[in-house]
């Protein structure tokens, strides 16, 4: 197949490619050019074709692992204006293996994206969210998007055509074993309310007080790092910070936790953020849309019961 100009996607996780779709179709707009989505599979190529993707190339390769299909999505999209890639671990490995063979910028972990002058203008956030960075790549450009930093479109009123691509796998790459991670759990990053505690809980057992909280609201109940890390009273799958989840929740309440700025970064593109503490010069309360000065083991109960009223 010879290399097509246009907008290129792909992530191998489903959700995050469907998400990637939204900015390809801004870009789409302001570039006319047309939106190709790469898969692994038919059902997500269906499910691309089904959500804005003009044409969706179904990869066909023997070994499977995106750590070797570097060089075989830059022979498709070699003349690509833009290629977005989901920014995943396994993304930002190829991400880079393509920029490098298309001699091509490459902006990791963009938070937004446009074309200004010809060019790709993508943002990103810098210093745990304290400076926001703006870079600017001529054609083809490369950029990186974590999860949830678009929703994903609507369903499309034609779905876009589907073909099947023989692709050559990197023989020098090789996966030799699988270890899959231990999690407990649910996977917070995908909860619409969470109750997030810090270290204004006292003891471990006090948990439950956010816990019950938690359940009355449907939500999960989340934390900061030292709680998860240094106390151990929550599995490392519900901090949240900058090296920990980033959640965007329609409501994050924050229950004695101070709001540093490590821990913001995680939680800051939440809808609604509600604070509680007793501490009415905490940061949290900059971050917050409505705030509660208080000692935690009088509001909880209060809120619990509210709420069950």
């Amino acid at each position: 197949m010879t290399n097509m100009t246009g907008i290129f996607i792909f992530s191998e996780d489903r959700a995050l490619a469907k998400q990637l779709l939204t900015p390809a179709l801004e870009l789409k707009q302001a570039l006319g050019q047309p939106v190709t989505a790469l898969a692994l599979d038919g059902e997500a190529a269906a499910e691309l074709a089904g959500h804005g993707a003009d044409k969706v190339l179904v990869l066909q390769s023997a070994s499977g692992w995106v750590e070797g299909l570097g060089d075989a999505v830059a022979g498709l999209v070699g003349e690509a204006s833009v290629i977005l890639i989901g920014g995943t671990q396994r993304g930002k490995h190829l991400a880079a293996h393509v920029a490098a063979r298309l001699d091509a910028g490459l902006t990791t972990d963009a938070k937004s994206l446009k074309i200004e002058a010809g060019k790709l203008v993508a943002s990103r956030i810098l210093y745990a969210g304290l400076a926001v960075c703006e870079e600017e790549q001529s054609f083809p450009a490369v950029a990186t998007v974590p999860a949830r930093t678009f929703p994903a479109p609507a369903a499309a009123a034609a779905a876009g055509t589907v073909e099947s691509v023989p692709t050559a796998a990197d023989g020098r790459i090789a996966v030799t074993g699988v270890t899959p991670v231990d999690k407990s759990g649910v996977d917070i990053s995908s909860a619409n309310k969470l109750v997030s505690v810090g270290r204004g809980f006292r003891s471990k057992d006090d948990l439950h007080l956010a816990v019950e909280l938690a359940g009355k609201l449907k939500g999960e109940v989340s934390c900061t790092r030292g709680i998860a890390e240094d106390e151990h009273w929550l599995p490392i799958e519900r901090y949240i910070g900058i090296s920990g989840q980033i959640v965007k929740p329609d409501l994050y309440l924050a229950v004695g936790l101070s709001g540093q700025v490590q821990h913001m970064v995680g939680a800051r593109e939440s809808k609604i953020i509600v604070a509680i503490n007793s501490d009415e010069r905490a940061p949290i309360f900059e971050a917050a849309d409505y705030g509660i000065v208080g000692d935690l083991y009088a509001v909880l109960p209060l809120l619990t019961a509210a709420i069950n009223a």
